[in-house]
């Protein structure tokens, strides 16, 4: 190719995140069951009952007093329904050929980004705790690096999500419980 094809090539990539590398592909993008958001859902609720609660003490009020309460109630649960939902949608994992990160959104101004190098990953396990977990299929997946755990909670099919990363690690060529020498040599050849 010449040079100006390889640098269209790059321009016409498709970037998944901000900080995607140019030379990297993402291979899969997950995220947290969102029965992480059921506070909120629960709490938002709540709204609309507050909201036509005036009404209901006095019903000559009228239909006015209740739906406008009703009206201004849904709005409300939708304001405290909103952080929890803006937490759970903008937090999200991904794995891409060469690392996986983790992005965890708290609130509208707090983002806390985790990035680790493939290489570093020694094994990734996963459990099911409980009735309302198996029920509803969801878990905890934990990933073993060499620089500490990585403890992600509340995945959705954390079996089916598992069983997908090892199987872009193993076609990635990682082998799990190696030294991250060993891991590099391996893919390198």
């Amino acid at each position: 190719m010449t040079e100006t094809a390889d640098s269209a090539e790059s321009s016409a990539r498709v970037r998944y995140f901000d900080d995607q590398f140019d030379d990297e592909d993402v291979k899969f993008v997950f995220r947290r069951h969102p029965i992480v958001m059921r506070k909120g859902l629960v709490f938002g609720m709540l709204g609309p009952l507050v909201g036509v609660i005036p009404a209901a003490i006095n019903p000559g009020l009228g239909f006015g007093w209740f739906f406008g309460g009703l009206a201004g109630g849904v709005v409300l649960g939708l304001l405290i329904f909103f952080r929890p939902w803006i937490d759970w949608y903008f937090s999200v994992f991904i794995l891409t050929n060469q690392r996986f990160i983790q992005i965890t959104q708290k609130g509208l101004f707090h983002r806390s980004v985790a990035d680790i190098n493939l290489q570093q990953i020694q094994s990734i396990n996963y459990e099911i705790n409980g009735i309302e977990q198996t029920l509803l299929g969801f878990g905890t997946i934990k990933m073993q690096t060499y620089v500490g755990d990585l403890v992600m909670h509340d995945i959705h099919h954390p079996a089916k999500t598992q069983r997908k990363i090892a199987e872009i690690l193993r076609d990635e060529g990682i082998v799990a419980n190696t030294s991250p020498i060993n891991s590099r040599i391996q893919h390198e050849n």
